[in-house]
């Protein structure tokens, strides 16, 4: 971590485009450094694809392989601005949300960064069902 002031993070929901859950509609950063995280899929630090068909076990690995991308920037969930998520069935939503709560729940002030998520047909891996890909400010 450097002596870097923090990034001024703007959240903005227009009560136009409704409330939504979880995420904020718009996200504008200030002065800053702007990190680029690849997508993130459910691989150990061994390689090995951790929950083979459990969605949710996967997407806990995700979260954890997001937390160290951050750390390794020097950032926290607390710094995401944007994130976007492919999952290989719509049906996991739920799942899904449940992960990201538990991530952002101790993070201070509360994050909610812009989020795209779509379903895709699949992903660079047979045993994939989520992968994520973020942008941090810091």
């Amino acid at each position: 971590m450097s002596d870097e002031a923090p990034p001024s993070i703007r959240r903005i929901n227009p009560p136009e485009l409704g409330t939504p859950p979880g995420y904020s509609q718009i996200v504008e950063i200030g002065p800053s450094r702007v990190v680029f995280i690849a997508g993130q899929t459910a691989l150990d630090c061994d390689g090995n694809v951790v929950g083979k068909n459990d969605f949710a076990a996967q997407a806990d690995q995700v979260f954890r392989n997001l937390g160290v991308a951050l750390q390794a920037s020097g950032c926290t969930p607390a710094n995401l601005v944007k994130l976007t998520v492919f999952l290989t069935d719509m049906d996991h939503l739920g799942r899904y949300r449940d992960a990201r709560n538990r991530f952002f729940a101790s993070v201070a002030p509360p994050a909610a960064p812009a989020v795209t998520l779509v379903e895709v047909s699949k992903l660079y891996g047979p045993d994939f069902m989520i992968e994520i890909e973020a942008i941090a400010a810091r």
